[in-house]
């Protein structure tokens, strides 16, 4: 762990700032009627800022992509793609970055909004970046063993090169993939069995009102149609849900009775709201329910180009129609709970304050750039009969300090004390064991970082003994 200056985001008022920000979209929210407790768990990534989500879900987790929009920005300024994961929807592991500019030899910059699909046990990656050949935007593709990376480059050549962006992929049930991009056009190309490979001539979706809604203001573009579009089916129903009418941007949604069309205007998913320009949408089912994922400037320091992802949980209307999705501060109800018995690695957050993570030098992540007040929630954590003691992996080069564990709150009921010495470094690792005592049932749990001045220490994993 380095020593660099703390980011923008890094507020102790972090909830309050968000809370205050979103109070009236919270209490006007539509996306689901079910009473939720009052939290702060959007944006559901606190650490860094985040854009253009693009979830999936793959043995019974959803793997979450993103872009990472560097501190301080004034422009897109993006280098590298970000992966997390969730097997609750409130509890989110962050994977690092498994792909980035780099990655692509043919690459220059801008690692813009992109998405990943898995195939055959393999996971390919659809992303935009300049080529450096010719200086515009152009489509490449990464492929992985595993939904977490490390991703490569799958052809070595950008797969699609024509100055437009935003790909999303859609395979259907008849196991035809197709790819569509585009910004100010909407295009599409049918991939083949490959996946990095497609049949054909990338081919334009026509862009009529009555496909895409009409743009007021007599511009040069005629439609809502902006770009960001997400293509998936719901029974046999295609939807399209797209970023409408810069700027600012709301998201709108077209269905059709096929992948290509022809379309038809639904009108509004989410307004435009949440002190980010753009927005940039991703839709999925999971354990019996449907989320809606996008991003706005909500974390401190935060707007147009300090992007921050979040979710919320909706019901389709009984005719299939999407109802309108306002932003909140809640997020998604937790699906489940947690177990604390098993290792939980110290960087799966629900929400973080002061926090930072990198990587580990053992693999994974790890929590760093811990100061005394720092805290992290881990939300539901179900203790059952009682917890006897708890273990972190712990490593400082300073003097380290104390894991204080409360329940509920980051004042709340106190369970247990860890004293943390140094170890020489921030990377060598050693465990260190505390009693337990009143922890039982269901909790949030909070790991309240306590100490003198500095950095104190870093934390790789804990884990409770029952």
């Amino acid at each position: 762990m380095s020593t660099p200056n703390r980011s923008p985001r890094r507020l102790a008022t972090l909830a309050i700032t968000l809370a205050s920000a979103f109070l009236a979209a919270t209490l006007s929210a539509v996306a689901d009627p079910s009473p939720s407790p009052v939290q702060a768990d959007n944006p559901i990534v606190q650490t860094i800022y985040t854009a253009d989500p693009a979830p999936l879900v793959h043995n019974g987790r959803v793997y979450l992509y993103t872009g990472h929009d560097e501190d301080g920005s004034t422009w897109f300024t993006m280098k590298e793609w970000r992966v997390w994961s969730s097997d609750d929807m409130v509890n989110w592991t962050d994977h690092g970055s498994p792909l980035n500019i780099d990655t692509f030899s043919w690459a220059r910059q801008d690692a813009w909004a992109g998405q990943a699909v898995e195939r055959n046990g393999k996971f390919y990656w659809y992303v935009p970046v300049i080529n450096d050949a010719t200086g515009r935007n152009a489509i490449g593709v990464a492929v992985a063993d595993s939904p977490t990376g490390p991703f490569r480059d799958a052809i070595g050549r950008p797969l699609i090169d024509n100055a437009e962006i935003d790909p999303t992929v859609f395979i259907d049930t008849d196991g035809q993939a197709y790819l569509y991009w585009g910004n100010p056009n909407l295009w599409y190309v049918k991939l083949n069995a490959d996946m990095t490979s497609y049949s054909g001539s990338p081919a334009k979706i026509p862009l009529t009102t009555q496909g895409f809604g009409t743009r007021p203001g007599g511009t040069d573009r005629p439609t809502l149609y902006e770009e960001g579009p997400w293509v998936y089916k719901r029974g046999s129903l295609y939807y399209n849900v797209f970023a409408a009418q810069c700027c600012s941007e709301f998201i709108a949604y077209s269905t059709a009775p096929g992948p290509t069309g022809p379309w038809t205007y639904r009108g509004t998913v989410m307004p435009a709201q949440g002190s980010s320009f753009t927005n940039h949408a991703g839709v999925i089912d999971f354990k019996g329910g449907s989320y809606f994922f996008y991003h706005n400037g909500a974390l401190p320091g935060g707007g147009g180009f300090t992007r921050s992802v979040a979710v919320e949980k909706f019901t389709y209307n009984a005719d299939g129609t999407i109802p309108t999705i306002n932003m909140t501060t809640g997020g998604a109800p937790q699906v489940g709970s947690l177990n604390p018995y098993v290792r939980q690695e110290a960087e799966t957050i629900a929400w973080g304050t002061g926090v930072e993570t990198e990587p580990a030098s053992g693999g994974g992540m790890n929590v760093g750039w811990i100061e005394n007040g720092d805290s992290i929630k881990v939300e539901g954590a179900a203790f059952g009969t009682g917890a006897s003691s708890f273990t972190a992996r712990v490593a400082s080069a300073t003097a380290g300090g104390t894991i204080e564990l409360r329940l509920d709150g980051p004042n709340g009921t106190r369970v247990g004390t860890c004293s943390v010495s140094g170890t020489g470094g921030w990377q060598n690792w050693a465990n260190v064991t505390c009693p337990v005592s009143g922890a039982t049932g269901n909790h949030d749990l909070y790991l309240k970082f306590t100490g003198g001045s500095g950095y104190l220490y870093n934390v790789d994993w804990w884990q409770f003994t029952a």
